[in-house]
């Protein structure tokens, strides 16, 4: 089964993406902030990685 972490910090459109990932069968994980997603991205393995622009503490170009 393919892990997707999805960086978003607005609640509603992450838990949307999340519901219609899991429904497909993708174990998903979720991330409010920029900071928080490199320290999972660190320390877990994922097979795709949809990341917002516009985050808290990290944006997503840096």
């Amino acid at each position: 089964m393919a892990r997707i972490l999805i960086v978003e910090d607005e609640e509603k459109i992450a838990r949307f993406v999340t519901l219609e990932l899991e429904h497909e069968g993708y174990q998903v994980e979720h991330a409010a902030d920029g900071r928080t997603a490199v320290d999972l991205a660190l320390e877990r393995d994922y097979d795709l990685i949809l990341l917002d622009v516009l985050l808290p503490q990290f944006n997503g170009m840096e």
